[in-house]
């Protein structure tokens, strides 16, 4: 996966909204206005930060040497996931929907469910 699918693939999630809070090189996804992803772009390197069960953050890390904890982020809920061909591109986009579909799950029942008869439950938790 390289930078651009990363982006399309992020945007793609119903209601993701990109801001830019921390300036151009940290692009911020976020479901009614809360953060699902933070994408870093570094020396032309792209890491991603996604929300984790805490359990599987440490089973990642210990699987993938491109997964670390999360970089100015709570440690125990989150990853930094770096961007290239260490990890396959399938793993990253399930990474990405496991933080999406924590993230819709905090929210509350009203947004949740409104999110759920627009979409359907599907798209907002694939399995």
């Amino acid at each position: 996966m390289d930078a651009s699918a990363l982006i399309q693939y992020l945007s793609s999630k119903p209601e993701a909204v990109l801001e830019y809070p921390f300036g151009p090189e940290a692009e911020v996804f976020k479901i009614s206005g809360k953060m699902f992803a933070l994408v870093m772009h570094r020396d032309n390197v792209t890491r991603v930060n996604l929300k984790c069960d805490p359990l599987e953050a440490i089973q990642l890390r210990d699987i993938f040497d491109g997964v670390t904890p999360g970089y100015h982020m709570n440690k125990k809920h989150w990853n930094t996931v770096l961007v290239n061909d260490s990890i396959p591109s399938g793993e990253i986009e399930r990474m990405i929907d496991a933080s999406y579909q924590l993230v819709v799950k905090s929210l509350t029942k009203k947004l949740r469910l409104g999110l759920e008869a627009r979409f359907g439950a599907a798209a907002l938790y694939p399995e």
